[in-house]
């Protein structure tokens, strides 16, 4: 992978359902094959460049069947998995599924959280971002044990 993605970009929907990648992060994405999944904590989409998501394809394939746990993560990631090209606007089109899972109508907000982006209704992920940091404050976050050595 080139640079992580970071930052947030609001975005339409085009009548059809694809999202238009930024400029800005096409170079980093190694290639046009993407792949877009549920995301396993809220109701947002994961997009992965195809690299990523193979590798963790790969760590998926490797859980043990005989896993309750593991099986939900593999029906629900892979089953779930989309993959797709960019097509010559920079556009990644989301299946029906997909966009009815996030509850994607027009207004989305991409947010690039590292090896991947969200995808987010728009006014879902202002809620969510409020919510959080009502929770906790990011000095509270930042004080987490497994973040120490954070130097923020």
């Amino acid at each position: 992978m080139g640079n992580p993605f970071r930052g947030i970009h609001i975005l339409n929907l085009d009548s059809k359902g694809r999202v238009a990648i930024p400029a800005c992060h096409r170079a980093d994405l190694g290639g046009t094959r993407l792949v877009a999944t549920i995301a396993i904590d809220n109701r947002c989409l994961w997009l992965y460049p195809w690299r990523q998501w193979q590798a963790l394809e790969r760590q998926l394939l490797a859980l043990s069947s005989l896993n309750r746990r593991s099986r939900r993560l593999q029906r629900l990631l892979i089953g779930h998995a989309q993959e797709g090209e960019l097509d010559g606007q920079g556009r990644f089109l989301l299946s029906t599924p997909l966009r009815k899972y996030a509850n994607l109508t027009k207004s989305v907000a991409l947010v690039g959280v590292g090896a991947k982006f969200e995808i987010w209704d728009e006014e879902a992920w202002d809620v969510r971002r409020n919510v959080w940091m009502e929770e906790e404050s990011l000095e509270d976050l930042a004080a987490s044990p497994d973040l120490n050595d954070l130097q923020l």
